[in-house]
């Protein structure tokens, strides 16, 4: 993250290795991030199964997803600067080994809360896997050979993140055994063995960059509980009737995140090893950038859960039905990302716009049919506003970390992109947070409603959850504004976003 040496661009010695072991190599190194992919989103379609076996709340339903991206904000901030201290291939041996045991725990989950506890482990162990993926890559492959590398990393990373709820409804319709929900983390023991023993064997034994450096123990905790007072309550306090505690907790997250702030301030002019680097937040640029993607990534983690709640609580759709039903939404995802691929270098800023305008109109057409179609809405009803949304979603976040980063200097890129890999899993956890508290709220029809009222109040919930969500999109159109007209300039590989190689050089 901050303070990391140069990148080195010189031809890596593991290139030498026999081209089998390096190809088994970079196999690893994406079994795991298809792991962490996989199971970011998985449990969004899966909650209303998890909760009909082994009960719980409404918000234990947030908190399953919640706390794994929670858990991931914080651990992002850390896992990098373990790569530096201990070497990246060390640190993600044991990511792989930590993610692996953590799913067979969430498998064998008996209560809300052990699963819960299992997710935050998931989440924090994905986030010391995922910032050694791009240097150790890089330690595999000459720059010569990673165009093409990145050309087959960069489509299975896109399509993992948005296959995930439909490999869920996929599993639990099978129900292979008899497992039902826990086959979609019995799952992953088998790719993350594969990972763990091929990475061993294949993966560069990277050196230490910091050996001996001092992790940032008081930053750790100031950031753990600052995410944690600003999480907690809005995932709990709807439930509990808003408690003065709760109240309190959300006043008293700030001014902790603010002492984070000041805490890493202090420690750079003393010279010593900082989570991130705060210069980044002198530049404007970079700071409503910031905001913007706390926004979209709010709008975008808080109407997937909607959609999945709306679609099988409400509507009483299957989970296989529900994941086809959202198909189209991961479809033209994929298109959308594509085109901005193509288009980045020249519209450069202008794409987020486009990208905003035509995901919000796909969620103001869904509330459109939510009033025409009423109760009587099916599967098909969903098909071109979700088409459109995704679209829309996909252009956005192809290009939004680049444009973001242009502004801030090369030796802050790294920082730079860590931090807001963070923020993007805060605005995730608020999202779900907030939308789905109000969401839960809006939908309390009562023990004796029959069917049709309870589907019209589900619809209701989710045109109101959904009139908030074209809001976010709003402001995060209208600060799109005051950032970079440009993209960074790419560097090696010359097609990868900064999003998803934010640490190559940590």
């Amino acid at each position: 993250m901050t303070n990391s040496p140069a990148p080195n661009h010189s031809r890596p010695l593991d290139s030498r290795l026999p081209a089998r072991l390096r190809v088994l190599g970079l196999a690893a190194i994406i079994s795991a991030c298809v792991m962490d992919l996989l199971d970011s989103t998985v449990v969004q379609l899966a909650a209303p199964s998890i909760r009909g076996e082994i009960g719980g709340s409404e918000a234990s339903l947030q908190w399953m997803t919640a706390g794994y991206t929670m858990a991931m904000a914080v651990a992002l901030l850390v896992g990098g600067r373990l790569g530096d201290m201990f070497g990246r291939r060390r640190v993600m041996l044991v990511g792989i080994a930590g993610f692996t045991a953590a799913s067979l725990l969430c498998a064998l989950a008996w209560s809300p809360e052990s699963l819960i506890g299992a997710r935050v482990l998931q989440g924090a162990f994905g986030a010391t896997m995922l910032p050694q993926t791009f240097g150790l890559m890089r330690e595999l492959f000459p720059p010569s050979e990673m165009a093409k590398v990145w050309g087959v990393f960069g489509p299975v990373m896109g399509l993992s993140a948005l296959l995930g709820p439909i490999l869920s409804g996929v599993v639990i319709d099978a129900d292979i055994l008899g497992t039902g929900w826990r086959a979609i983390f019995l799952l992953n023991l088998p790719v993350g063995l594969f990972a763990l023993i091929t990475g061993a064997r294949c993966l560069p034994k990277s050196a230490a960059t910091l050996r001996g450096a001092r992790l940032d123990l008081g930053g750790i905790v100031f950031a753990a509980v600052g995410i944690f007072l600003l999480v907690f309550p809005l995932v709990q306090g709807r439930e509990l009737g808003w408690p003065l505690w709760a109240k309190a907790s959300l006043a008293l997250s700030l001014p902790v995140l603010a002492a984070f702030g000041l805490h890493q301030v202090r420690r750079k002019r003393a010279a010593r090893v900082t989570l991130v680097e705060p210069s980044v937040f002198k530049k404007r640029p970079y700071t409503f950038g910031a905001i913007v993607a706390v926004a979209f990534t709010a709008a975008m983690g808080g109407t997937m859960l909607i959609l999945s709640l709306l679609m099988q609580v409400g509507l009483g759709f299957s989970p296989l039905r529900a994941s086809l039903s959202t198909l189209p939404w991961a479809l033209g995802t994929v298109i959308g990302t594509i085109v901005s691929g193509q288009l980045m270098a020249r519209f450069g800023r202008r794409l987020l716009h486009v990208g905003l305008a035509v995901m919000a109109t796909g969620l103001l057409a869904l509330l459109a049919v939510f009033e025409i179609a009423g109760t009587g809405i099916n599967s098909w009803h969903f098909v071109l506003p979700t088409l459109l949304g995704g679209i829309g979603m996909g252009q956005v976040f192809g290009p939004l970390f680049d444009i973001i980063t242009a502004g801030v200097d090369d030796r802050e890129v790294g920082s730079a992109s860590g931090i807001l890999q963070s923020v993007q899993q805060v605005g995730m956890s608020l999202g779900i947070a907030v939308l789905g508290t109000i969401f839960f709220g809006l939908a309390e029809t009562g023990p004796v409603a029959d069917a049709e009222s309870h589907r019209r109040a589900f619809l209701d919930a989710a045109s109101a959850t959904g009139l908030i969500t074209i809001g976010l999109l709003a402001l995060a159109f209208v600060l799109a504004f005051l950032l970079p007209k440009k993209a960074r300039a790419q560097q090696a590989p010359e097609s990868a976003p900064v999003e998803t190689r934010e640490l190559v050089d940590a």
